[in-house]
Parts: C-alpha cells; structure tokens; sequence
C-alpha cells in the first residue's frame, strides 16, 4: 500500500516537473549530464518531506529514547537496534558518547552502529520503485545488529557507570549539518530539513553524475563483477568514513544496478554516521580501534555471506 501510494505521488511529481525537465534537455549537456539533473531534482520534494518527517518525531521523542536508552540494561541492545533504524542523524552520536562514559555495553554501541540506516531509507522513499528494498536492508540489519550485539555482549564483560550524576549528565553533540541534536530550538524543525535536503541534494547530484558517466563508459557487467568476495570487503572499509554521502552513494550504487546487494550491506554495517567521530574525540583509541575492528569484521562477513546466499 505505501509503495503504491508513493508511486502515485511520483507520477504526479513526474507531472509537475515535465515543463521543467523540457527546459533542462534542452541544455547543452551531454545526456548523462541531463539525466543526473532531472533524477535529482525530481527527489527534492519527497526528500523535504521526509526529512521534516523526521524532524518533527526527533524533536517529540529523541530525548525519550536517549533516556530509555540509559536505563534499559539487558535490554540495551534490543533497545539500541530498534532505535537505529529509525533515520534520525543524532542516534549513533548519543551511543558514542554514552559508551565512552561506559553507561552502555560494547554490545549495545555495535547494535546501534550496525542498525543505523542514516540516509538509506529516505533515499528508497524518494524513489518509489526501490521502496520495497526498505523491509530487507533494515531487517538484514536489525537482525544482525541484535544478534552480534548480544554475542559480544556475552564475550566481553565491563563494568558500566550506574553514578545518577554519571546518567543524568546532559551529552551535547553535533549531529549533522551542525545542528545540535539536543533540539532546543524549536525553529530547527523546519530550518534543519531544509538545510539537510539541499545537503543531501548535491550529494546525490554529485553521485549520479559520477555513476551516469560511469554507466555510459563501462559495461555494468564490469562493474560487479568485483567479486562476492572483494566487494563487500571495499565496501566496508568505505562504509567506515563517517559521512551520509557514503550511505547515498551506497544506495544510488544499487538502485543503479553497480553494486550487489552483500556489497551493499557490508557498507551499510559499518557506516555508523557521525558516530565514529565521536567514539575517537571521546574514547580511549585502542578501545576505539577495538570497536571499528569489530565492526569492519561482522559487517564484511556479513556481506559475503549474503553474496553466496543470494
């Protein structure tokens, strides 16, 4: 029922732009120029929407979370995962920084960095003929978020900070595009969408240029045939870079037919957003290490393993 409901908004999208889109071919530009133009003008609409969508939830309900979070014990994990999935910019920052005061497991912090979608759903949202990928990527990566997170809970022990000065203390971070994920001004609610929509706007233009000319000079054969192997190894390891361009490209990658779907996901697993940056300013950097190590391994066999499955 969504996907059919936003593919009838597409269709009306698709109207509303056809003047626009006759303006732009005739251009001169080259056609794969003129293709990456309208595919991603046509997503600022939905992309605004969604966005604001967010917004306004993260700014009702963010804080309750990040508080039930501090307080779930066992249940961290489960918690944490379910949590990260929703594509708020702020959550994997939180984690990071509630683990580097030790008031959340190792298994809790990985839940949520394997569970953290960042801008992978609204992208599929603004292509409604790739909103079916939604339900697999992020069961895929519930699944293993919960899974792994309470395995390594159960192979490595810490004593966490029960101190209430330690769990009421405030935790202020940026999250992305500058904004401060505590949300205390209330303008944010419209001012951060539209701010992370132009963001997310020469993100895509930028990658559908990248991918266009690439698709217009080399078979798509070539371009997976990187191995089920190789693939999702290099695929994680750029997965790690903490910006949401890589979970755009990722997911651009796949709609356009250049990566597979266990490359995909073993990007997805390891990028944890803005999260890294702060584990690395805030925690102890062999702890730190110790985090991306297990995170790079569970995301690359998770990969290949859904390569050979598939």
């Amino acid at each position: 029922m969504l996907i059919s409901f936003l593919e009838k908004i597409n269709g009306l999208y698709e109207g509303l732009f056809t003047p626009f889109d006759k303006l732009i071919e005739k251009l001169p530009f080259a056609d794969w120029i003129i293709d990456a133009l309208c595919d991603s003008i046509h997503l600022l609409p939905f992309l605004f929407i969604i966005f604001l969508l967010i917004e306004i939830i993260e700014y009702y309900y963010a804080d309750k979370i990040n508080g039930l979070l501090k307080k779930t014990g066992k249940y961290g994990v489960l918690v944490g995962a379910l949590a990260a999935i929703f594509p708020q910019c702020g959550f994997s920052v939180i984690a990071s920084s509630l683990y580097s005061k030790r008031i959340i497991t190792l298994g809790c912090l990985i839940a949520v960095y394997l569970a953290t979608s960042d801008e992978t759903i609204p992208i599929l949202l603004a292509t409604p003929t790739k909103a079916y990928l939604i339900i697999p990527i992020v069961g895929i990566k519930l699944f293993i978020g919960i899974l792994m997170g309470y395995f390594i809970d159960l192979v490595y022990t810490a004593k966490l900070q029960n101190s209430p000065a330690e769990e009421s203390e405030e935790i202020i971070e940026e999250g992305c595009c500058k904004h401060s994920i505590n949300h205390g001004n209330r303008r944010e609610i419209f001012i951060h969408p539209l701010m992370h929509t132009m963001n997310v706007f020469v993100f895509v233009l930028i990658i559908t240029l990248i991918l266009n000319y690439w698709l217009t000079h080399v078979e798509i054969t070539e371009l997976v045939s990187g191995g089920k192997i190789i693939e999702p190894v290099i695929a994680a390891f750029i997965g790690l870079i903490p910006n949401c361009a890589i979970s755009i490209g990722l997911t651009l990658m796949l709609i356009k037919g250049t990566i597979t779907f266990g490359g995909l996901m073993a990007g997805l697993l390891a990028n944890a957003g803005l999260g890294l940056l702060v584990l690395l300013k805030n925690n102890d950097f062999k702890d730190t290490l110790k985090v991306i190590v297990i995170l790079l391994l569970i995301s690359i066999v998770s990969g290949i393993t859904i390569n050979f499955f598939l």
